[in-house]
């Protein structure tokens, strides 16, 4: 069976963000430079809740840890 995964506009709406590409563009810009001692999910700028997603995505492997990793590496970038 096939099915697509998330899209990085499917994460920000499962996240509770405006997934408009330019939005997404500007989150990460004003985000990016994460130390690399820090784990996405446990990043200042997350509430609860999309922290406990993220983290639960990971942990579990799910579908969604592609593009999560995807958003990691951008935000980690300086």
């Amino acid at each position: 069976m096939y099915t697509e995964l998330p899209t990085m506009q499917d994460l920000f709406v499962q996240l509770g963000l405006d997934s408009s590409e330019q939005q997404i563009n500007s989150f990460i810009e004003k985000h990016r430079g994460l130390n690399d001692s820090r784990h996405i999910e446990d990043a200042p700028f997350w509430n609860d809740s999309q922290a406990e997603f993220l983290r639960g995505a990971l942990l579990e492997d799910a579908e969604w840890a592609e593009v999560i990793d995807q958003l990691n590496v951008q935000l980690h970038q300086h």
